[in-house]
């Protein structure tokens, strides 16, 4: 590990992590808590995706949809109005929307083709967004002079690596670049977290072998086609599976880093005790 021991860390002049796991644990809450001291600086992976690696897909994908509207037609193709988006680390709609679901087109839905095609975009971008790390931690200190540096990353980071490997070629950049700290939940959060994505189900990412199958079981239990599916029913129906393929997946990443809990979070007040709880996670020095 960057650092093999509590002494390491706290000695250390940089503070390097990267924080993975579910979304709605606390990765972001994390993040913006130690943005804010003014000592962190902090990188976001689904910012860096969509202003850098998706951006103009995002952006031709709103001017798709107003071209099919003459008055704004009109405008575009006279260069009177620009689209663009507008994402903030608050804010990554634009990711999603672009993303999208599968299934009947009267209900918002992409076929399948057109959805696994995004996947893959998406895919592409999140591990490029990964490789920037090391870059945007050089930058961090040597244009803005952070002492401090958190890589903010995705809950799909776990499906494009091979944790099992120890000679993965994007974990062992990652790790050798910063501190990987799994924030672990407990079945309680699984069962939060899937109530809350019942009520306001939202675009994911999947690993493609992961979504292949679940979509062919899907269509088979339902007994629709492609066209008939209701989006929503559909990424409802696969978010428990989706958590439950993951779940060993950052067990396994955990073995690269350290793991700490949402509780852990909820009690941190000051970069300083997040300092005092990496320490209490890693082997006293000697």
């Amino acid at each position: 590990m960057l650092y093999p021991t509590a002494d390491d860390w706290r000695a250390a002049p940089r503070r390097k992590v990267l924080i993975f796991g579910m979304s709605g644990l606390g990765k972001t809450h994390l993040s913006s808590l130690l943005r804010a001291s003014g000592d962190w600086f902090h990188y976001s992976i689904d910012y860096r995706i969509g202003t850098r690696y998706l951006g103009e897909l995002i952006a031709d994908n709103a001017k798709a949809e107003a071209m099919k509207v003459p008055f704004l037609r009109d405008l575009l193709l006279s260069d009177s109005i620009y689209i663009g988006s507008n994402i903030t680390f608050d804010n990554l709609s634009p990711v999603a929307t672009w993303l999208g679901k599968p299934g009947d087109p009267a209900r918002g839905g992409l076929p399948m083709a057109e959805y696994a095609k995004r996947q893959e975009a998406f895919r592409r971008a999140e591990i490029n967004a990964l490789e920037d790390t090391a870059y945007f931690a050089i930058r961090a200190e040597q244009l803005y002079g952070y002492p401090h540096f958190i890589c903010d990353t995705g809950g799909s980071i776990c499906e494009w690596v091979n944790p099992e490997d120890s000679n993965d070629p994007l974990l062992r950049q990652l790790a050798d670049e910063c501190l990987l700290v799994w924030i672990k939940g407990d079945e309680a959060h699984t069962e939060e977290l899937i109530r809350r994505f019942d009520k306001a189900p939202k675009p994911m990412a999947y690993q493609p072998e992961f979504l292949a199958r679940a979509w062919a079981d899907y269509l088979a239990e339902k007994n629709i086609t492609e066209d008939a599916v209701n989006p929503d029913d559909f990424i409802r129906w696969t978010y428990a599976a989706a958590l439950s393929h993951r779940q060993p997946r950052y067990e396994a990443m955990s073995k690269w880093g350290v793991t700490i809990t949402p509780a852990d979070i909820d009690t941190l007040k000051a970069p300083e005790d997040f300092t005092d709880l990496i320490a209490r996670h890693l082997p006293s020095g000697g």
